[in-house]
């Protein structure tokens, strides 16, 4: 018996015929009509019907961005789909007659790096997920920390500037302003306009009349100096969150997925130093591994059958998770 996985995207909804151990059979994907709720419970009862010809599916687990319940079966409210107070497993379940599993975006990607990716060596893990903004998941001892009402490991809402930038979730100063994808792409125009080292980010700008990630990649991936700058800056206060992180959750690792993921250890470099020089009790305390995702884009709808799959008691959990 295999499970379907569904991750729910802002541009795009994709979706996997995913064995127990870990392995992608089939898999699909269709443009997301963000705009309209109804049409993407629709578009996802399609792509399951249409993933789980042929196969024997136990159990179907939806990843979608947002604030998910502790009982995973309503959404709360997610930032790019009119859901608030959704109960989209059991409407799900009415229409596809499968176990139904709804899930965090984040937690499900954390999860599948945990069971099949950079997390399969440890027991206790936090990914935090740099893309547009910045997810987070924690793993401790073998378990998804999910929190009282669900919608705990938001990381990327932690503080880190006593009123500093403003953030979409009406805070300041969160690390999503600092750490993420659209901050290295404020950092790189900053970096632009001085001159220097961002004559070459300069002119790329001039040039598409824009920053985009695709083109900051390019020049950090050509090691421009400007680019390499912008990406030090992001890896800089990504440190300093894992050190206070660390004071908290004590992980054995951190792993790093999203679209910054392929610098490496360009990235990983900035975020140890700046991790030693924030940690509290630095020499006393042990250093835990940064390391880059593994799973990368197939993430979300592995991590999201699995955990479906585990909460149907289709088999029994790692180490005792999702008791």
């Amino acid at each position: 018996m295999h499970a379907i996985g569904i991750d729910i995207g802002g541009t795009k909804i994709a979706g996997a015929v995913v064995t127990q151990a870990g392995e992608i059979l089939a898999e699909d994907r269709v443009a997301t009509n963000a705009g309209n709720s109804e049409a993407i419970i629709d578009a996802v009862v399609a792509m399951v019907q249409k993933l789980a010809a042929g196969h024997e599916v136990s159990a179907v687990g939806v990843a979608a961005p947002g604030f998910i319940d502790v009982e995973q079966s309503t959404v709360y409210y997610t930032p790019n789909v009119n859901w608030r107070n959704e109960p989209l497993r059991d409407r799900l379940s009415e229409r596809l007659h499968l176990t139904v599993t709804i899930d965090n975006d984040a937690n499900a990607a954390g999860w599948a790096e945990f069971r099949f990716g950079a997390g399969r060596t440890v027991s206790d893990m936090t990914m935090l997920t740099i893309g547009t903004g910045v997810g987070g998941a924690i793993v401790s001892r073998g378990q998804l920390f999910r929190g009282g009402f669900g919608t705990g490991a938001e990381l990327g809402h932690m503080r880190v500037v006593p009123d500093g930038l403003p953030c979409g979730c009406g805070a300041r100063g969160c690390i999503e302003q600092y750490g993420s994808g659209r901050a290295l792409l404020r950092m790189a125009n900053e970096i632009a306009d001085v001159g220097g080292i961002g004559l070459a980010l300069a002119e790329a700008r001039r040039q598409h009349g824009t920053l985009d990630g695709a083109t900051v990649g390019t020049l950090i991936a050509a090691e421009d100096p400007g680019a390499i700058r912008a990406l030090e800056q992001l890896g800089h206060w990504l440190g300093q969150a894992c050190a206070s992180l660390s004071a908290v959750l004590d992980p054995e690792m951190f792993v790093f997925g999203g679209g910054v993921a392929v610098a490496g250890d360009l990235l990983l470099n900035p975020i140890r130093d700046a991790y030693r020089e924030n940690l509290p009790a630095r020499g006393y305390h042990p250093e835990p591994a940064f390391v880059m995702a593994e799973l990368v884009n197939d993430a979300g709808v592995v991590g999201a059958a699995d955990l479906a799959r585990l909460r149907s008691d289709a088999w029994g959990p790692r180490d005792g998770a999702l008791e």
